[in-house]
């Protein structure tokens, strides 16, 4: 196309040449000749004028002519004008292909500005947000320098204190008397003795016990702190206002009371949840009734070696250690806990209420109020402990064996002279009582709802829950003869109403009557030999079992 137009041009400039040559010879400068078909429209021409040089033109013209399509041309003869007039045509056509083809084109060219546009604002966008990313670096940067600066001044600090507390700790062992050496706790009774001493002669009116009484009181300032001592018998290191002369009696059982109370309760949370850690895993659920269910487990109806825990030797032997137990892989069931756990918990406390009487000078109400100042925070703690445990407890010898550890732990405060706890073990049994009769009373439903059609194949053997119920009842049996309690002999006397009633009806699904009497003579024989393992020969139970056997075998 270029090659063309520059064609064009050089023959518009021949046709000029030419044009002017012609008129020039016959008619004039500026005459128009027949020759022509179209007047050549040049204006008005100065060939005077400066802006109008020949010389110019001339070489101009040359050049066109040293073109090669030109050269081509005037070779064939072709007209200039009219291949002009050709190629301006062709130009013209081809504009107007190319406008066409652009308004073909307009929706797609429109549809690719608007993508580009688009882009445009995406690409912003995420300029945007590498901008804002960017700025979070720089700010994440910095504060990991501080989080930096920050570590290197605690780990300084941390060396320092090491440092220190060795220091200290050497100074303070040195100055520090371990109240658990015998030598210590001999000097502690020789001096309670001076101490009676010179109360008995106070009340003599001896004169000369006003000259020791205050040495004498110091000294028991000193042997405070021996029984302020941490629940687990460590050596006592917490020092009071006791030692300060000048604190006033408030100030000091102030003091007492809120250092003592945050000690028990951190120590027993932090016990009983290690405590439990060593629990069996197999607990009682709801499921573990005495019906038919295949969940149901026999370590649940059995006593076994459980009923130890509350024979006098383990009542007050000493409390589990969990760690110990847990490295040993131990296991115990929950009466065991309970019983370890309310016994650490009844000696602190007693302990504890006869320290307050005695240092503090108090008896009576105020000796409780006091008590329950320091410990009552701890037993809060423990019996919603308890409370929260009972919920899903199903095993029945569990709480009945809680309730007679409880028992007998209340006739040891009582012997210990400490009556602090008896509201205490009181609010206990008002917990374990409810929960055990609710046991009982749901194993009475669940063998009064059980229908032998759904148990399968049946043979003249004892059946398992016939077994279970043996178990079962000479466990609770056994244990309610060493303090009985009225209540759960009702509901053992339901519960045994209940399973004869179920054997019968498991006897009448037997065609003959003598797979009937089989059956029955033999959960009879069966129910009576275990209850006899357990309870007494004398017992409503096995006396009562005995006369249905009788009458089936006779």
């Amino acid at each position: 196309m270029a090659a063309a137009a520059t064609m064009a041009a050089a023959a518009r400039e021949l046709v000029l040449r030419a044009g002017a040559s012609d008129m020039e010879e016959e008619e004039g400068p500026l005459g128009g000749g027949p020759g022509l078909q179209e007047p050549l429209q040049i204006g008005e021409l100065d060939i005077t004028s400066d802006e109008f040089i020949l010389d110019e033109v001339d070489v101009h013209i040359q050049a066109n002519l040293e073109d090669e399509l030109v050269k081509e041309a005037l070779k064939t003869g072709v007209d200039l004008r009219h291949y002009s007039k050709q190629v301006e045509l062709e130009l013209q056509q081809i504009e107007q292909k190319s406008i066409r083809d652009y308004i073909q084109e307009s929706e797609n060219i429109a549809s690719l500005h608007n993508q580009i546009t688009a882009c445009d604002a995406v690409l912003e966008r995420m300029e945007q947000m590498l901008g804002a990313f960017q700025s979070d670096l720089s700010s994440i940067s910095s504060e990991i320098r501080t989080l930096q600066e920050q570590s290197g001044a605690m780990n300084i600090r941390l060396r320092n204190r090491q440092a220190v507390r060795g220091k200290l700790g050497e100074l303070v062992d040195g100055l520090v008397a371990p109240v658990t050496e015998p030598r210590f706790l001999e000097q502690l009774q020789e001096l309670d003795a001076k101490a009676a001493a010179v109360r008995e002669q106070e009340a003599r009116g001896t004169a000369a016990c006003a000259d020791v009484r205050g040495v004498l009181d110091r000294l028991r300032v000193k042997k405070a702190n021996d029984q302020l001592s941490d629940p687990t018998d460590s050596p006592a290191e917490i020092q009071f206002l006791l030692g300060n002369e000048r604190a006033t009696a408030k100030e000091i059982r102030d003091e007492y009371v809120e250092t003592l109370s945050k000690i028990y309760l951190s120590y027993y949370r932090s016990y009983l949840g290690r405590l439990m850690k060593v629990q069996y895993e197999e607990v009682a659920e709801k499921d573990d009734l005495m019906g038919p269910s295949l969940r149901s487990r026999n370590t649940i109806f059995t006593l076994g070696t459980r009923g130890s825990v509350i024979s006098p030797a383990e009542l007050e032997a000493p409390i589990l250690v969990p760690h110990t137990a847990q490295r040993g892989e131990q296991r115990y069931p929950f009466e065991a806990l309970f019983r370890s756990q309310h016994y650490a918990l009844l000696d602190n406390s007693c302990r504890e209420y006869l320290f307050i009487c005695e240092f503090f000078v108090v008896s009576g109400p105020a000796a409780h109020d006091l008590f329950h100042a320091v410990m009552g925070r701890t037993l809060s703690m423990t019996q919603k402990h308890l409370e929260s445990y009972l919920v899903d407890c199903y095993d029945a010898i569990a709480v009945f064996l809680c309730i007679h550890i409880v028992l007998r732990f209340r006739n040891i405060t009582a012997k210990r002279d400490v009556p602090a706890l008896d509201r205490y073990w009181e609010q206990v049994l008002a917990l374990l009582w409810p929960r055990f009769e609710l046991i009982l009373e749901m194993n009475v439903q669940s063998v009064r709802s059980t229908d032998p059609q759904r148990l399968g194949g049946l043979d003249t053997r004892p059946h398992y829950i016939t077994r279970r119920y043996a178990e079962f009842s000479s466990a609770l049996v056994s244990i309610n003869q060493t303090i009985p309690n009225e209540r759960t002999m009702q509901l053992l006397g339901q519960l045994q109403v209940e399973v004869e009633n179920f054997v019968l009806r498991v006897a009448a699904e037997f065609s003959s009557r003598k797979e009937q009497l089989v059956f029955l003579i033999n959960n009879y024989d069966m129910m009576l030999g275990v209850l006899m393992e357990r309870a007494a020969d004398d017992s409503k139970e096995v006396e009562s079992f005995q006369q249905l056997l009788n009458a089936r075998t006779q």
